[in-house]
């Protein structure tokens, strides 16, 4: 991997947790005019147009290769259409804070499977504990309480675990790509997304029976554009220089972008638990990105994990 400037990293990675922390507002907005199935169907088909868009202006060629898009296909259901269906259904059923908390569980998925399976990366024990640090972080910032209903409605429970887990396999599973650029993958994977789930949406929904409010449409459009074409484009690059877990760890700072917005725009104070969970989140992030040469994870031959 060619040396980055990870000041840079670290900052787009807040970038993309801010973009995927907004996220939640605007489906608030939207899915009150738009049923699930259509909403996520016209996220995908928005952000479809506008890496087209994006890969003409730059000139770029999708690929043209079979098996590229055979792992396309996989990247898609692992990022979007299976992670996002489950979590669909599954937050039917469990609290917006339990489901934040069991779906901030992806890094340690990603360093169980790592570790056990694929070894695709170095994954010393610090990133293990940076998991667990993240995971506390977001628990304090969402409220213990909401580990009350822990083990009620099981299956829901089970599908926000699930996302994460999809979710996992897709930061891991996204390192395959390397021979292409992070523009063509995140086009590759909303075609394919878009493929999939226009068509349901059609059968199961209806859309066109639907009357939206000009506030949902251009919840939408920035739901669509901003928070899910431009930030997988940030989310492709950052596989590339942070790796699985790094990426993955933006979890955590979503989390934290909750409460600015919260103290921003609602009037909302920061509590001690909530200021002590940020700075778990933040601790966390640190120790899955600590780069190597920093004094954590020397080998005997000097070299870092």
């Amino acid at each position: 991997m060619k040396p980055v400037n990870l000041k840079v990293e670290l900052l787009l990675l807040a970038v993309l947790a801010l973009l995927w922390g907004t996220s939640y507002l605007f489906i608030k907005v939207a899915v009150e005019d738009f049923p699930p199935l259509t909403l996520i169907a016209l996220r995908v088909w928005g952000a479809c147009l506008f890496l087209l868009v994006v890969m003409r202006l730059r000139s770029e060629q999708l690929p043209r290769d079979l098996k590229t898009w055979r792992m396309l296909l996989v990247q898609a259901f692992l990022n979007s259409i299976g992670a996002w269906t489950v979590l669909a259904w599954g937050q039917q059923f469990v609290d917006s804070g339990l489901a934040s908390v069991l779906n901030s569980t992806s890094p340690v998925f990603i360093f169980l499977i790592t570790a056990l399976i694929t070894r695709h990366e170095a994954v010393p024990l610090r990133k293990f504990f940076g998991a667990l640090f993240g995971i506390l972080g977001v628990v304090l910032i969402v409220g213990v309480d909401a580990l009350a209903g822990l083990g009620d409605q099981v299956a829901g429970q089970l599908a926000c675990l699930l996302g994460a887990v999809l979710y996992a396999g897709a930061a891991i599973y996204g390192k395959r790509f390397h021979h292409i650029s992070a523009l063509a993958t995140a086009t590759g994977t909303m075609i394919w997304a878009s493929v999939v789930l226009g068509p349901l949406a059609l059968i199961v929904d209806h859309p066109w029976t639907l009357r939206p409010s000009a506030e949902a449409i251009y919840s939408v459009m920035a739901l669509s554009v901003v928070c899910t074409g431009v930030a997988l484009l940030v989310y492709f690059r950052l596989m590339r220089t942070l790796g699985s877990m790094g990426v993955a760890s933006q979890s955590y700072l979503r989390a934290g972008v909750g409460v600015a917005f919260g103290i921003v725009f609602l009037g909302e104070t920061l509590s001690l638990p909530i200021a002590l969970g940020v700075l778990a989140a933040v601790i966390g992030v640190a120790f899955i990105n600590w780069p190597a040469g920093k004094g954590i994870g020397r080998n005997r031959a000097g070299a870092f994990r």
